[in-house]
């Protein structure tokens, strides 16, 4: 049993967010919708039938969003890690993920609701983690100068080349 679920703040945007991540991510899917009831509108302010939150699974990982109004937005102190093995993963995640796929540092984006992510190859922690400063600064070197990963670059870098 998962202890701790992420919980997401949406406008009125969570389930429309919630299919869009589970159409990404393989084994993924909703698996259950709460609606606001009429009652209580002085309140939530949300028309009758509105998603209230939306539970849902990506790769594993249960989530939970709500719909809940503008009081609260994302920013870039919360972010997702995607674990990617080949470059292949770190175009296809980048792509589907990024609203503005010019923007964004280091392997990390902003999704179309704001939500920020970090899409990451395997590889870059263990070169950035080597034992040798050298090659790990030339790592983080090349690494400072890309949007979207290039592991080939990486492997440059690191390999000194």
């Amino acid at each position: 049993m998962q202890k701790i679920t992420p919980f997401l703040w949406f406008d009125k945007e969570a389930e429309e967010a919630a299919k869009f991540y589970v159409s990404i991510f393989k084994n993924s899917k909703i698996l259950n919708v709460s609606r606001y009831p009429k009652e209580g509108f002085e309140v939530h302010h949300m028309p009758e039938g509105t998603a209230m939150t939306v539970e849902f699974i990506l790769e594993g990982q249960k989530f939970l969003a709500l719909n809940a109004g503008p009081v609260f937005k994302f920013n870039e102190a919360i972010s997702f890690v995607v674990d990617c093995q080949t470059q292949e993963e770190v175009d296809y995640f980048w792509n589907k993920l990024s609203a503005v796929k010019e923007s964004g540092q280091c392997g990390w984006l902003k999704d179309k609701y704001g939500l920020s992510w970090q899409i990451i190859p395997k590889q870059l922690g263990e070169m950035l983690s080597d034992k040798d400063p050298q090659k790990a600064g030339r790592t983080m070197q090349a690494m400072l100068t890309m949007k979207k990963i290039d592991i080939a670059g990486l492997n440059k870098a690191y390999e000194g080349k």
